[in-house]
């Protein structure tokens, strides 16, 4: 798909008009709290929405379409687990972290982990440092989906396009910091919602609509139709991996493992009412979950249309079925759409682009410089650190995105969600809603919880493939770790425990 003049004029509109919510942002950072929790001040959609977006990466239109195409319905269950990892995060972990930071001040969910394993720099800087590089490897894919739209579109080499997407929002996102961030998600939201409900029905109703679409999928193989592939392993073929078994560990790996990401669940600090926790998580799972399905069945449509040879994809591609979203919109609309389905997929990979930028740069500033190496640091230099910070990322992200890695890139990704999942999920729900965990738990549980995952992943990767996705088992190990040694260690302060408000209780008690 290239774009005209015309086209070209529209996209660079679109760069110019997310550089001005930078600079508009800009005029409301006085101090780092403003910079890195927009002064704890978003309203309810731009709350709600800059959590959808922080998650719906290139995954929900390029990667969603692709395992569509590759997978038919078994994939279907994706659309219910990522929608579900927004809810968990705003209900489960939102809600009670926001009300206890709104009396604690925490700017990063390791001040929590300081605060409720009191431990202010082991906890804090274990947690810090695999945030950081769990950050690193997600932003190399989100770079790499940027480039693939930008040198699709416009016909120039992919370093090019690499380059002008990484410049673009390194630049608002380091102009206006969360403030920016959370705007540019509030209108990357509404387009993407807008655009998927426009060319999903289109592209299915192009296809011959749902029914034939199923007919030339069974045509293909009837396990496409069905809600999962035979138990069978190793499967019988590559797309066939959606086995009951894989399912389940598919289930914890996005709806918790998401919900835990660094660059998610700090977004809860950031809402202005605790009133926003009653309708959120379900106002985020509705809309997530819409676009989700739209672009899955727009896949699956693209397979057909490739079937009966109305459509072909790009050859010469490392996945040439992330492509299935492009493509197929391609057919069904005039050039001159071109422009708004480079916006719907741009907004989608940028939304979540810039969120991990600001995550990398809180991190660093907050909990790496502030906490370890100058305690008294002014909050001009916090946010300028946080800045210089994002500005590196993105330099080391180029760096290594530069090569256009194929699966390898692909591998490290899913494994970086495994680490969300192995390290950050026990210490949370364990640290909000269990008495019993201690300090040695919570280290020992993201310790264990990454080595495992590691260790899993390279044996599926190199060795042999596994019935289940290999963070379950490292997950089960970090699950294990907190329990054991919890209870082999002293307990935490009745008032520390209060303070946190820890128990088996969703809203917080001093606030009820």
């Amino acid at each position: 798909m290239g774009l005209d003049f015309i086209g070209t004029i529209i996209i660079i509109l679109y760069f110019v008009g997310l550089m001005a919510i930078g600079a508009i942002a800009s005029k409301k950072i006085k101090n780092s709290e403003d910079f890195l929790v927009a002064g704890r001040n978003l309203g309810f959609w731009t709350f709600t929405l800059l959590v959808v977006a922080s998650i719906c990466s290139g995954m929900t239109i390029l990667g969603v379409a692709g395992l569509g195409y590759a997978a038919g319905w078994p994939s279907i269950w994706e659309q219910i687990f990522v929608p579900l990892s927004a809810a968990v995060c705003i209900l489960f972990f939102g809600t009670k972290l926001h009300s206890v930071a709104s009396r604690t001040g925490y700017v990063t969910v390791q001040d929590y982990f300081a605060h409720r394993f009191y431990s202010p720099r082991g906890i804090r800087g274990t947690s810090a440092i695999i945030g950081v590089l769990i950050s690193i490897i997600y932003l190399v894919g989100q770079y790499v989906s940027i480039s693939m739209v930008l040198s699709w579109l416009f016909k120039i080499p992919y370093e090019w396009s690499l380059v002008i997407g990484a410049v673009i929002v390194m630049a608002y996102t380091i102009l206006g910091g969360l403030y920016a961030v959370g705007m540019a998600s509030l209108v990357q939201g509404i387009m993407i919602l807008a655009g998927v409900l426009l060319v999903g029905p289109v592209v299915i109703a192009a296809a011959g609509g749902l029914e034939h679409i199923n007919v030339v999928l069974a045509s293909i193989d009837v396990n496409m139709t069905h809600l999962w592939y035979p138990q069978v392993h190793p499967p019988y073929a590559k797309y066939a991996f959606m086995t009951p078994e894989y399912l389940v560990s598919f289930f914890f790996l996005l709806t918790f493992g998401l919900a835990a990401a660094p660059h998610v669940v700090n977004n809860v600090l950031a809402a202005r009412d605790i009133k926003y926790f009653k309708w959120a998580p379900l106002a985020a799972f509705v809309i997530y979950a819409v676009i989700m399905y739209l672009c899955k069945i727009t896949g699956f449509a693209a397979r057909s249309m490739v079937s009966e040879n109305m459509i072909s994809l790009p050859t010469g591609v490392a996945n040439p079925s992330d492509y299935s979203f492009i493509v197929a919109a391609e057919y069904v609309f005039p050039a001159i759409f071109a422009p708004i389905v480079a916006i719907i997929v741009l907004s989608a990979v940028m939304s979540t682009t810039d969120r991990l930028m600001l995550t990398i740069g809180s991190y660093v500033s907050w909990d790496v410089y502030k906490q370890f190496i100058n305690k008294d640091a002014s909050e001009r230099s916090i946010t300028l650190l946080s800045r210089v910070a994002i500005g590196l990322s993105t330099v080391i992200t180029l760096y290594l995105a530069w090569s256009n890695p194929p699966e390898l890139l692909a591998w490290l990704i899913w494994m970086a969600i495994g680490v969300m999942l192995a390290c950050f999920v026990t210490p949370l729900f364990a640290g909000l809603y269990w008495r019993r965990a201690t300090r040695e738990g919570a280290l020992a549980s993201m310790i264990v919880g990454l080595v495992g995952v590691f260790a899993f992943s390279y044996y599926a990767k190199f060795i042999t493939p596994m019935p289940m996705h290999p963070s379950i088992y490292g997950f089960a190990l970090s699950l294990a770790a907190m329990i054991l040694v919890s209870l082999m260690t002293k307990k935490p302060s009745e008032k520390l425990l209060d303070e946190t408000s820890t128990g088996m209780f969703i809203r917080d008690r001093k606030k009820a």
